[in-house]
């Protein structure tokens, strides 16, 4: 049950070890999986991990998670 969890900016923050500045930004510009539910971003756990996976196998010209 725990990989359907939903998260919070802070979680999502703290998981990947990135400033919420930054995450706002993906959010804003779709980079990575979200959801905005009313004034609140929020983070299915299951869709990061799968995304972060993806950029590990497919990293950008400069190697980052964009």
């Amino acid at each position: 049950m725990e990989e359907n969890r939903l998260l919070s900016m802070d979680e999502v923050a703290g998981y990947l070890q990135i400033p919420k500045s930054t995450l706002y930004k993906m959010c804003s510009e779709r980079e990575i999986p979200c959801a905005k539910i009313g004034k609140h971003w929020r983070f299915d756990k299951k869709s990061i991990d799968e995304w972060f996976i993806g950029k590990m196998q497919n990293p950008d010209m400069n190697g980052g998670l964009r």
